[in-house]
């Protein structure tokens, strides 16, 4: 089914991963795109937040860390479980029952101590992600309705999962381009010569499928 040498549209390249044999669960699709950063360089790495249009498809438990009326807020907004030094005390002995991590301001000091639990999870609030924000009843809204983080890795390559394999072919297409649209957007200023080099799509359990960049951005992938 998969020509290895041959690059796709997005529209066949989800079709091709639809037709390939059923698992009992539903798959997620996820993307990986090269880009042409220089990741040894501090100035040259790609991160930043977008609101998938279609949402991704996977319920997210968030864990806020505030105090006082934060608390109820975030918990009317969604959020799964909310606290302070109770909760940093169970983070620290190992907990890891969450998928999101959201924090007021004046909690970082605390939360920072954090890092050995969250920072291999990637899931150490920053304000550049929007996790750390005053107003948490709208971070915890953002991020029950879609909202997700991409960043590059030390080879400069972008993983993302954008929906599920359930998703209607077009809004897996509408999740892709606003992902793309906004990684172009977080190109460093510094960065020098072909930005998007190559994009391959997968599902959870499929193959790896090449998809013609140029025909979605202009750049020649």
């Amino acid at each position: 089914m998969v020509d290895k040498e041959k690059t796709l549209s997005l529209s066949e390249a989800i079709e091709v991963l639809k037709k390939c044999p059923p698992v009992k669960f539903d798959q997620s699709v996820d993307l990986a795109l090269v880009t042409g950063v220089d990741s040894r360089k501090s100035d040259q790495q790609i991160r930043g937040t977008v609101a998938l249009p279609n949402g991704t498809g996977r319920s997210v438990r968030i864990l806020v860390f505030a105090r006082g009326d934060k608390l109820k807020e975030a918990l009317e907004a969604g959020a799964d479980f909310a606290g302070n030094d109770d909760l940093i005390e169970k983070v620290k002995g190992g907990w890891t029952d969450y998928d999101a991590v959201i924090s007021t301001p004046d909690m970082m000091r605390d939360v920072g101590k954090l890092g050995k639990v969250l920072g291999p999870r990637g899931l150490m609030p920053t304000p550049k992600a929007g996790t750390v924000a005053a107003d948490v009843a709208k971070a915890v809204k953002e991020v029950k309705a879609g909202k997700v983080e991409f960043k590059s890795d030390k080879s400069g390559v972008v993983h993302n999962m954008v929906g599920k394999l359930s998703f209607a072919t077009d809004k897996l297409v509408e999740n892709i381009n606003a992902l793309l649209l906004a990684i172009s957007r977080a190109k460093p200023p510094t960065s020098k010569g072909q930005y998007l080099k190559s994009l391959v799509l997968s599902s959870t359990m499929g193959p790896g499928i090449k998809v013609d960049l140029q025909s979605i951005t202009g750049e020649p992938g």
